[in-house]
């Protein structure tokens, strides 16, 4: 790998460099810290302001008792209401109007002191009229608080976890300012905004503070909690301008900062003269034993450079580490060497144990060239280099073709000797001519007899009559097989489960027949195929590979598999292979 040398500089003129930068550092903490004391008294003022704004917020909807209901129902029916906002309370006014009308509806009510209760009692219409008059006479309080403790905004929202949105309940205006739902306009009732995380921080901090102002630059944030009302919360919320005083701030942290930043240089020229002398030598011998046993790899000449530093701090401690890690690396450097040819062999021996049950599996296609009557091919892909799932064919006779697809339990290089094994048993088995149900209860006995792993295999063994079409199965917990006929789609045949192999003795399996037409063609597969997923643990399913095989219309069992896997690799794209994916497609022609 090629290095790129650069030139050194000189530690001395990097020391000087070292302690200009701190007293710079030094004048800009103390810039900041005065900054933040003069801006802290500031700040606190402000919080003083701003909880007592809040407080008189709250004290005005208080002032209605059926406050709590009010805010219910003007946050459900914000859009339905006619509300007139910033009322003079003439006699002319809409308002004014309203409160003559509700109380010839009501002339019992009275409207500031009026209960819950009595409210729901009240037609539909009324109620409505009733949040329109009250609101409208809270507006006009709120606008007056705003006047007299002058906050530059001043309003009350309604949130709820996890505070990314604010629905404006309330919002204070000048006189003359323009409401509407703009980002410059007074936010009228009902306006929803998305905010910041700055401010859901600030927000769910009120919430569990009661109170939290927050510093935005040239701005204060202020939250106060004012209700929670069936989980959601209603904060009343205000800004404050920092820009009358920042002025006033700026000239007082200036003037302390320069004093400060004289009185650090004449300290850091005599703090640089001992460092040079403590330091830096001792640091320069520790950085050429380094450089050395970089090149050489000789932990024994690092130890004969560093045992003359005899200091009693870091430095020392620093020599001692040095010169027990440069031993352990030389440790680890011959112990990965080690575990690198371990690894490297084990590597090739599973390289070797692929290559056998590759060779295990028929993999020649076609692989009856010189039979028409079917046309046939499979896939096997492990997840790690040897698998568990497998698949087998091959002809009993010149007229029955023994069709075989199974998955061990586990994986790894203990599901590929069960599968091996497995295997031989249910070809022994099935070349003695019996049907399929036969053939997976002497395969069931035989590995029961002995299977101290307790390992199973689910199998689905097929016999097709190529002479007449039909196909005899059964299957021992397997999958689904899927069929479709000549002018039909590809469907689940939901055949009878028998038990595993391999887990219970004496276990008896049902035999089906399906008549296989020219044309008719069957799929089957592991569990690999529809579990296959996705980076978000998203399975690629039945429906998914149902789909997959209906989109090969009049192809050959090779292009319907290498279809489906096509399909699965762009569901699945960054996804971890986690089980052996195995499929066997074959197409029954039929005799000429």
């Amino acid at each position: 790998m090629f290095i790129r040398e650069e030139k050194r500089g000189s530690i001395i003129l990097q020391v000087i460099m070292l302690f200009t930068m701190c007293v710079l550092l030094t004048g800009l903490l103390t810039y900041a810290t005065e900054y933040f004391r003069a801006s802290q008294n500031v700040k606190d003022q402000i919080e003083s302001l701003a909880a007592q704004t809040a407080r008189e917020v709250i004290l005005a909807a208080e002032e209605y008792p059926a406050h709590e209901w009010l805010l219910g129902y003007w946050h459900d029916h914000a859009d339905e209401l006619d509300i007139e906002y910033d009322a003079d309370y003439t006699a002319e006014s809409k308002t004014a109007e309203k409160a003559r009308i509700l109380a010839e509806h009501n002339p019992d009510l009275q409207l500031r002191y009026a209960e819950t209760d009595e409210i729901i009692k009240m037609s539909a219409e009324d109620q409505k009229l009733y949040a329109e008059i009250i609101y409208s006479w809270l507006i006009t309080r709120i606008n007056q608080i705003k006047q007299v403790c002058s906050p530059d905004y001043l309003f009350c929202v309604r949130t709820e976890a996890p505070y990314d949105r604010q629905f404006f309940m309330f919002s204070a205006a000048d006189p003359g300012a323009e409401r509407g739902t703009e980002y410059e306009q007074v936010y009228t009732l009902g306006v929803t905004v998305s905010v910041d995380k700055s401010q859901q921080d600030a927000m769910q901090s009120a919430v569990k503070n009661q109170s939290y102002i927050a510093d935005a630059g040239s701005y204060v944030d202020y939250y106060f909690v004012m209700d929670t009302i069936d989980g959601h919360d209603y904060l009343v919320g205000m800004t404050f301008d920092l820009a009358a005083v920042t002025t006033a701030v700026e000239q007082q942290r200036s003037s302390r900062s320069v004093t400060a930043m004289v009185y650090q240089i004449i300290l850091s020229v005599i703090c640089a003269i001992a460092i040079m002398l403590v330091v830096i030598r001792p640091l320069k011998i520790i950085q050429v034993s380094i450089r050395q046993y970089k090149d050489e790899k000789d932990s024994g000449k690092v130890r004969n450079l560093l045992e003359h530093i005899n200091m009693n701090n870091e430095i020392g401690e620093l020599s001692n580490d040095v010169i027990e890690m440069t031993a352990e690396i030389d440790d680890h450097l011959d112990r990965i060497s080690r575990i690198t040819a371990e690894r490297e062999r084990i590597g090739a021996e599973l390289g070797l144990a692929t290559d056998i049950q590759r060779s295990m599996l028929p993999h020649a296609f076609p692989p009856f060239p010189n039979r028409s009557e079917m046309d046939l091919y499979a896939l096997m892909e492990p997840a790690r280099e040897v698998g568990g799932d497998f698949y087998d064919f091959f002809m009993v006779d010149d007229d029955h073709l023994c069709l075989v697809i199974a998955d061990v339990s586990g994986k790894g290089i203990p599901a590929a000797l069960f599968m091996m094994i497995s295997k031989i048993i249910i070809k022994s088995c099935a070349m003695l001519g019996e049907g399929p149900a036969w053939i997976l209860r002497k395969t069931n006995e035989a590995i029961c007899e002995d299977n101290q792993t307790e390992m199973f295999v689910t199998v689905w063994v097929g016999i097709l009559e190529l002479s007449t079409g039909i196909l005899k199965a059964a299957s021992a917990g397997h999958e689904y097989p899927v069929i479709r006929h000549p002018g039909s789609r590809f469907e689940l045949y939901k055949d009878q489960h028998g038990f595993v192999i391999g887990g219970l003795e004496d276990m008896e399996y049902t035999e089906y027949e399906v008549q296989m037409q020219p044309g008719s063609e069957i799929f089957v597969y592991t569990d690999g195929v529809p579990e296959a997923s996705d980076a978000e643990n998203n399975m690629f399913g039945i429906q998914r590979m149902l789909a997959s095989l209906n989109e090969t219309t009049d192809a050959s069992p090779e292009m319907i598999i290498r279809h489906v896997r096509h399909s699965i690799d762009m569901f699945t794209r960054d996804g971890t292979q986690f089980d052996d994916l195995t499929m066997l497609c074959i197409r029954y022609n039929g005799k000429e």
